[in-house]
């Protein structure tokens, strides 16, 4: 639209006659795009983008829309004759459209404003999973047929019901998907990264658009299944990621950019694909066939002409020699330098607080398990410059980082999705001050985002900009939602600290969105992950000794090794500001100056281990 309407001059014009014209970059706004999201669905039955809403001076809709071509045809209205009629009826039937822009208010208003408290528990874990299994592709992995969305949280919740439920095919489900999504046209196997989705069932042909949050959520995931599994396919995947990440989408200052466009030279894909011809150029005669062969280049192309390069039938990479894949690395070394050569897709080098938090919690979560200390530094290195620069003088967490300037008070997402990297930088770390951060933080978050009369928490702040509705988000969608990830952050630091009053922010979190979440729990998966960890018995981990000692370093490795989605761990090297946060720690203490291990459940501990050995067959043991 932006091309085909907006710069077109007679649209211009019409527009510039009887309208207001207001563009919103719904990724600095999200207060304005969920409520007008809403507002499309609500009069339209469907939502999506380009997001286009037509509204009275005091912000109260009365139409809306998606895309609209220039004029219209095939049966779908112009924005030419849209405006035109919409100027006309304002201005002969003004009043009429201001009372129905008053209805439509009152109806997204009621759309939050009862809340029917009500349980929620085993049964509607149970259903989320039997929903994925109904909907789940055998042949290409992934839910449902085109266009296909990586959903990675989705991802977590089956491995985490695997876990507990010691259910095969959970697993089986998360593993056919995250081999096929590599496998496809989806991750570029010459620069690494995953781009937005595919628009078919094979994930071959995606929407060339690569985001930070996707590719943060999937890196999670990857280490997460490498963890589960000892797979190292998965651990490979997720290096990938990360080596795109830290290439291409890192600031000089550490933080980390939104995204890369799908289009260059106006055309999308462009700067991707590949023809055999270039191929046999780059390569040369002795290696380009070899190429071809495994990654799906043909004279023909799988792609208008040309090609993307997969792996969709191919062996696993896993399964190939080492000297092949030697071979096949330095060819995509080659390739990746031919095509850097090319004009780049646009890249938007906003700096968004939420999207960071997503990937910094990524990269301690996979240092922590890969033992890759560089990643731990870089992700204290982004969280250093999120508390640095994204907060104003007032304290408040700020939204976006660009050229120096921060903007726009942050949402929940922004508050959530920092806490939960603040926790996963301690795991990784053990480092007090993120746990201490993240509690100062999350305490932020329920004074400036909590319904004190409902519950829940609310998109934006009390000292946010008053707008027509302040909505409560639930669905866990192309990201996990504020509430959601809100909800498992504060389990987790209600063990962590052994502080009651946030398991009951948690339980208060279950009753209030019950209602909403029973209609569809799949559409839910991140809040039925909360779900599924208040439900389980988890243990705490305690681990007393010197953070340099060996066998402390042992532990923890022991630790690391293993996959533990139910357990929370703590390292207490007698730091008094830990046992001030929590005072069940100051008990907890080295036995006969060794390192020693408490494994704990509901705050009472089994008898305390010093062998690591013992200790290794009690980690195992743990669900």
């Amino acid at each position: 639209m932006e091309k085909e309407s907006f710069e077109n001059e007679a649209v211009a014009a019409i527009l510039n006659k009887y309208f207001v014209a207001i563009k919103v970059d719904k990724e600095e706004r999200l207060d304005i795009d969920s409520i007008y999201m809403t507002v499309c669905q609500a009069l339209t039955g469907s939502g999506g983008w380009p997001l286009t809403i037509f509204m009275t001076p005091d912000k109260k809709p009365f139409y809306a829309g998606t895309y609209f071509p220039v004029e219209s045809r095939y049966g779908m209205p112009g924005i030419m004759d849209v405006m035109n009629s919409l100027a006309q009826q304002w201005n002969e039937k003004r009043e009429d459209i201001v009372k129905s822009s008053e209805r439509i208010v009152e109806h997204i208003k009621g759309i939050d404003a009862l809340v029917n408290r009500e349980e929620i528990g085993e049964e509607e874990i149970h259903n989320a999973y039997n929903s994925f299994n109904s909907v789940f592709d055998a042949n290409y992995g992934g839910f449902g047929s085109s266009p296909k969305f990586p959903a990675p949280h989705n991802l977590r919740f089956l491995l985490r019901y695997w876990k507990n439920y010691n259910e095969p095919k959970a697993l089986e489900i998360v593993e056919k998907t995250l081999e096929a999504m590599y496998e496809g046209g989806i991750f570029d196997h010459i620069g690494f990264g995953f781009s937005r989705y595919s628009t078919d069932e094979k994930w071959l042909v995606p929407h060339f658009e690569k985001m930070l949050y996707d590719n943060a959520l999937l890196a999670t995931v990857y280490v997460e299944a490498f963890e589960a599994t000892a797979n190292v396919f998965y651990k490979g995947v997720a290096e990938k990621i990360f080596n795109y990440i830290l290439r291409d989408m890192t600031s000089k200052e550490g933080a980390f950019y939104s995204a890369e466009d799908a289009d260059s030279e106006g055309e999308e894909g462009k700067f991707y694909l590949l023809t055999l011809k270039e191929v046999a150029l780059v390569l040369g005669e002795q290696f380009y066939k070899t190429y071809c062969d495994h990654y799906d280049i043909t004279e023909k192309g799988n792609f208008e002409g040309r090609n993307i390069p997969n792996l969709i039938g191919m062996e696993s990479s896993s399964k190939l020699n080492d000297e092949l894949q030697q071979k096949l690395e330095k060819m995509r070394q080659r390739l990746f330098e031919y095509r850097e050569r090319r004009i780049h897709p646009y890249k938007d080098d906003k700096i968004l607080t939420s999207w960071n938090g997503l990937m910094i919690a990524a990269l301690a979560y996979g240092g922590r398990v890969f033992d890759n200390g560089s990643y731990i530094k870089q992700a204290q290195k982004a969280m250093d410059f999120v508390l640095s620069n994204m907060i104003n003088e007032k304290g408040r967490l700020m939204a976006r980082y660009r050229d120096g300037e921060i903007a726009h008070l942050g949402y929940l997402e922004d508050y959530a999705f920092t806490v939960s990297a603040l926790i996963e930088l301690y795991e990784a770390t053990f480092n007090v001050k993120y746990l201490i951060t993240a509690l100062e933080l999350n305490d932020n978050m329920l004074k400036l985002f909590k319904d004190e009369d409902q519950g829940g928490l609310f998109l934006y702040g009390i000292d946010g900009e008053e707008l027509i509705v302040r909505p409560k988000d639930i669905y866990d969608g192309a990201v996990p939602s504020g509430n959601s990830v809100a909800t498992l952050n504060m389990l987790r630091l209600a063990r962590l600290t052994a502080n009651n009053e946030l398991r009951n922010e948690s339980d208060r979190q279950f009753e209030v969105f019950a209602s909403k979440v029973k209609t569809i729990e799949s559409a839910h998966a991140y809040f039925m992950t909360a779900l599924l960890y208040s439900r389980v018995p988890g243990k705490d981990i305690i681990v007393a000794g010197k953070e340099e000692d060996v066998e402390t370093k042992a532990m923890i490795k022991e630790i690391n090794s293993n996959y533990l989605p139910f357990a929370t761990v703590v390292l207490n090297t007698g730091d008094e500001k830990l046992n001030s946060i929590n005072p069940e720690i100051k008990a907890h203490i080295p036995l006969q100056g060794k390192t020693t291990a408490y494994v704990c459940e509901n705050f009472s501990c089994i008898e305390a281990i010093t062998d690591l050995k013992k200790f290794s067959e009690c980690i195992k043991e743990i669900n």
